[in-house]
């Protein structure tokens, strides 16, 4: 089979093991089992808007960092800062990017402090194995936090020796703004991803780093990451499974939080997580998976980087979380209950001392007993000391209308506690607000596919509804934005995409996916002299292009974007990638945003105009 076919439908809600697209192992997308899900629900039988990226995906497609990965799913907008993955905010179908929850490898990782460092992500790309992206609701699935959706990020150690080194850096070939030094914007980065392991244990290694002297002044970054996973087997019935990541980031901050004065800021972020867990199946049909884990996280932000005695704050918060599910197989369907406990602390120069516990205990029902109908129902019940008791319930239902068409629908709840930035900070251009509430939503989903062959079409619409949504405001530029309860945040939208695989000739394809997006808030209208963070940001349209031609050992990946947002002019950013493989070696070159456009993604950061990269990788496996 054509090796085009590890390129699968990037903007897909839809891949099926009928359409036999398959992975270099072998393994059918359709046969993949989605970890979102406590019951282990294979791909082709999902219910839910949930879209996977595998790791050969990633492997053709022009970008450089989980960020840009992201950014060729619809309805995920990524707003970031600057290449090379520097920071990045991840918001779903219109959402802030505080409403969603990211884990790896199913650990909550989701920052306590401020979203803006939810994704200091320690794993270097060549060691995802995929990225799964829930969209909707998914406190059902997760707990708290998962207002809008969920992307978890999948590595997974193997057995044999497959080592990978790549080396990649590139430029835009503008010069440095004044005061900034001499010469021209560049940078590049290194990474080195080992999997070593026989039938009882397999380890996975990846160490990497950057370094960019970025696109503006004082915007360059440095940093460092490690990761390791292990899993080792006890026996033919139990496993343990060991995880521990470190990223060290460091970056000028002009513009991030608090322009035009931050000019000057600079910023560094230390991020630790360590997890352990095990599986132990006590019979054919049950099975307990127990979990610790520890999240921790330093933010030192220096408003004047040459002046510590001045406007800095310090931030140091922890994670402990402690988690145990199950799942029952029985003749009328697979149960699942679980329960979980997390303490939080924050000790900050700004925030102050805070710290809370959140505990949640849940139950999971799906059956297949109803000729062609897929049943997912559950609810998840949450205790928070700083926010009491309350329950989420949910339900997924698919209906096979033929074996090419089915349909979906689905209908749940969730939460988002604010985080302590939200609720204590003290800064000149923003200030908490000790008494918001949280934010909770229901959602309502429809959806329809049809698969056939090498071709695909979909297409859903949702409608949420956020009660005590949380917005940050101003009544002029003179003051500090503050985060307030806005009452009820309405969301519509629709999506619709579709994909084909065009066979030219022998060793040539051509394989093209299109997707379009479209979310139109209510109610979120203010008076005159009120200025909304939410409502100048928020994504309006989204149109998404991927394409993708192979010629052998010669393969050409194009990716378009165009963006609007609800305040903002309209941009419209093409990449492309040229790659070539010859035995163990890829060589590969990338332009990012061909059409030197001019844009901003957040805050007050211009992103790069016409960007180029060259890169290598070598490649050995036994």
């Amino acid at each position: 089979m054509n090796r085009l076919f590890l390129i699968l439908p990037i903007v897909a809600l839809s891949v099926s093991s009928k359409a036999q697209i398959r992975t270099s192992d072998t393994t059918s997308l359709g046969e993949v089992v989605i970890s979102e899900n406590r019951l282990q629900i294979p791909f082709n039988k999902r219910n839910r808007n949930i879209q996977i990226i595998q790791k050969e995906d990633i492997a053709k497609m022009p970008v450089r960092s989980i960020n840009e990965v992201l950014s060729y799913i619809p309805g995920v907008d990524i707003r970031q800062r600057g290449p090379f993955g520097t920071q990045a905010d991840v918001n779903i179908d219109g959402g802030s990017f505080e409403q969603t929850l990211i884990l790896i490898n199913g650990v909550k990782v989701s920052d306590v402090q401020t979203g803006h460092h939810s994704m200091n992500i320690p794993i270097s790309l060549d060691a995802v194995e995929r990225i799964e992206v829930l969209k909707g609701p998914a406190a059902r699935v997760y707990g708290i936090n998962a207002l809008t959706g969920a992307i978890n990020i999948i590595t997974r150690p193997q057995v044999g020796t497959d080592v990978s080194v790549r080396v990649q850096g590139g430029s835009s070939f503008s010069e440095k703004d004044e005061g900034d030094g001499k010469g021209i914007y560049g940078g590049g980065d290194i990474q080195a991803v080992a999997n070593i392991g026989n039938a009882h244990t397999q380890n996975l290694i990846s160490v990497g780093g950057a370094k960019s002297n970025g696109q503006r002044y004082n915007s360059g970054t440095e940093n460092l990451k490690a990761f390791y996973q292990g899993k080792y087997a006890l026996g033919a019935r139990d496993e343990v499974d060991l995880m521990a990541g470190y990223i060290h980031n460091a970056f000028g901050a002009n513009g991030y939080y608090a322009a035009p004065g931050d000019k000057q800021s600079y910023e560094i972020v230390k991020t630790a997580l360590v997890s352990v867990g095990s599986t132990h199946h006590l019979s054919n049909n049950f099975s307990l998976k127990p979990r610790l884990s520890y999240r921790g996280n330093r933010d030192d932000y220096r408003y004047f980087r040459n002046d510590l005695s001045t406007a800095r704050s310090e931030h140091e918060t922890k994670v402990y979380s402690a988690e145990l599910n199950s799942i029952v197989h029985t003749s009328i369907g697979d149960f699942g209950f679980g329960l979980e406990s997390r303490y939080e602390d924050v000790e900050s120069t700004n925030l102050g001392d805070h710290n809370r516990y959140n505990h949640g205990v849940y139950a999971e029902y799906k059956t297949e007993a109803i000729d062609r109908v897929l049943l997912n129902i559950g609810s998840y019940l949450n205790y928070n000391t700083q926010y009491g008791w309350q329950v989420f319930p949910g339900i997924d239902v698919g209906y096979s209308i033929t074996n090419n068409w089915k349909a979906s629908f689905s209908v749940g709840s969730s939460q988002r506690i604010p985080t302590y930035t939200d609720l204590y900070l003290v800064q000149k251009g923003n200030i908490g607000n000790a008494a918001l509430k949280s934010e909770n939503a229901w959602q309502y989903e429809l959806a329809l596919r049809y698969e056939k062959s090498d071709i695909y079409l979909q297409g859903g619409a949702f409608y949420r509804n956020i009660s005590n949504f949380i917005d940050r405001i101003r009544s002029n530029a003179s003051e500090p934005y503050q985060p307030f309860n806005f009452g009820n945040n309405k969301m519509f939208g629709v999506n619709i995409g579709f994909g084909q695989v065009i066979p030219i000739a022998d060793g040539q394809r051509l394989k093209y996916d299109v997707s379009y997006s479209y979310l139109k808030p209510k109610e979120m209208t203010y008076s005159d002299n009120v200025t909304s963070m939410f409502i100048v940001e928020s994504l309006k349209h989204q149109t998404l292009l991927r394409a993708l031609y192979q010629i052998n050992k010669l393969d050409f990946s194009l990716g378009s974007r165009w963006i609007k947002r609800e305040l903002h002019k309209p941009y419209f950013i093409t990449d492309l990638r040229v790659g070539y493989g010859l035995n163990r070696w890829n060589f590969y070159v990338e332009g990012t945003n061909l059409l030197d456009a001019s844009y901003k993604e957040t805050a007050a950061v211009p992103m790069p105009g016409r960007w180029y990269t060259m890169g290598v990788r070598y490649h050995w496996k036994r």
